[in-house]
This record gives C-alpha cells, structure tokens and sequence, in this order.
C-alpha cells in the first residue's frame, strides 16, 4: 500500500500540473517544448484493449495542440518490476497521444534515486532508457518567500529535501509562506508529512515560525479536520502520520484509530503520531 509520504508527493503533481514541467526543465536541464497549459489526465497508460496499468500521474501540455507529456512516478524503494514497467508506460503512451512522453521519476530517498537513474538495457539493439530523476540532491533550495508563495509544492519538496539540514532555516520560513497559498485540505496534508520526516529541532524550529506568523500548532493546523467534524478524515490523519514516519501500525491499533468517534481524543493522537516511536505510545 503506498505510504502517505508517497500520496502526498503525488499529490504536488496532480494539483499543480505545471510542476513537473518546471521541475524537468528548470532543476534537471532537460529542455521541453514551450507550452500554454498543462492538463492532468487519466493515469492508465496502455490502450483500451491491454490490461490497465496506472503511473502516479500523466501530464499533457499543450500549445495550439498537444506538446508533449510528462509521466510522474514517485518511487520510496527499489522494484525491479519498474525496470519492465516503466519502458512499458512510455511505449504505451506514446501510442495513445502521438506525441513525446517522457518519465520523471521522484525519489524521496538518495540511495533508491542512485537506483533509478541507471539505464535500462532493453535487450534490443540501440534502446536504452534512462530515467529522469529527481533525487534528494537534485531538488532546488527555496528559500526565498515570493517563490514560495508562486510555487508552494516546490517549497514543500524543498523541505522535505532541506528543511533537516544544518543550513534548512531559512527553507522552513520559506515554506511557512507557501502554506499561505495552500488551501487548507493540502496544507494539512503536506504540513503532516514534512513534520514526519523533519528531525526533533527542525520540527520545532517550524513550529516556533508557524507561531510567528500566526500559524497554529501542527495538530491544530490541521484543524481542518476537527472544526468540521469529519470524524474519518481525521482518524486518517493519524494514520497517515504514522505511516509517514515508517510506523507499522498493526490491524488493532488501526480498527481502534478508525473507530474513535471523539474528536478531541484524535487530535491527541495527531499530535502524538508526531513524536512517538511505536504505534501503540498513541494510547500511553
């Protein structure tokens, strides 16, 4: 099941479709066509006829016609199936679109994108694929308010890549102001999984900024869940929070989360999923 780190990255490319293009061209130097609009479409990538497989996201861009096409995978570990997978994905929207296709894969983690950027031999003469990756290493530093505020999934990943970092201060400002042009269902979302994945000081550190600026706590930033009652969305949360952290949470302890109906007692999990180093230090 894929983890709520890997959904929440998804998630930056499917709500904002320009990123990936941005992200390919700008941060990774590989020219793409000029294009006016970039538009999410359906995740299957073969034709009709075939058996259905789905990549995380495609994204068409489009001048006066279709451009050309971007294939978002987000990958937290290495899977050998990918290495017949992905050739398969290109081929296939090729053929569906008649245009360029080319894959993004988003590595959260730098060994696995060390993984990812080998070429794949095809076993036939001339064909070669090699990924376009973006690793830890390769995600840009924002740190300037204005671009946070333009692109606020770039200042998440930038976070996520740098906000634990000796030098991640004026990234974690940063993104305090790309929360600002978030609405609040992703800023939740986002908010949840940068707090998981920050260390002990980091954390704390953004919390002290969100403060500053008027933000609320983390668990209350997530408010949005508690103020309207949306009694599974929140026990979700935790779940994803823990999930992000790389918590096993075994099948008791979620039946428990799922089936609280308190919402004050939710949002003292939230705020414990945060810390705790094993799932069932939700109930201490």
């Amino acid at each position: 099941m894929p983890s709520s780190k890997h959904e929440a990255i998804c998630e930056m490319f499917r709500s904002r479709p320009a990123l990936a293009a941005e992200i390919v061209d700008r941060s990774l130097g590989v020219s793409l066509p000029r294009y006016r609009e970039a538009r999410i479409r359906s995740e299957n990538v073969t034709d009709d006829r075939l058996a259905e497989l789905r990549a995380d996201a495609v994204i068409e861009y489009w001048e006066k016609k279709r451009n050309f096409a971007l294939i978002v995978e987000v990958q937290g570990d290495e899977d050998k199936d990918k290495l017949y997978s992905w050739p398969f994905y290109l081929m296939g929207l090729r053929y569906r679109l008649r245009c360029p296709v080319k894959l993004l894969v988003v590595c959260p983690v730098p060994a696995v994108a060390r993984w990812a950027s080998r070429p794949i031999d095809l076993d036939h003469p001339g064909m070669t694929l090699t990924p376009i990756v973006l690793g830890p290493d390769q995600i840009p530093q924002v740190i300037e308010p204005d671009e946070a505020a333009r692109t606020p999934e770039l200042a998440v990943l930038s976070a996520m890549a740098h906000g634990g970092r000796p030098d991640g201060a004026k990234t974690l400002e940063s993104l305090v102001d790309a929360y600002g042009a978030l609405d609040p269902d992703h800023r939740a979302l986002y908010h949840d999984v940068v707090s998981a994945m920050l260390p002990q000081a980091a954390r704390h550190h953004l919390e002290t900024l969100m403060k500053l600026k008027n933000y609320e706590y983390q668990s209350d930033f997530a408010r949005h869940y508690f103020d309207n009652g949306k009694v599974e969305e929140a026990a979700k949360a935790v779940l994803m929070v823990l999930s992000g952290r790389g918590i096993c949470v075994s099948p008791d302890i979620r039946a428990r989360v799922t089936g609280c109906t308190d919402l004050a007692q939710l949002e003292v999990w939230l705020q414990r999923a945060v810390v705790i180093s094993a799932a069932a230090e939700l109930f201490d």
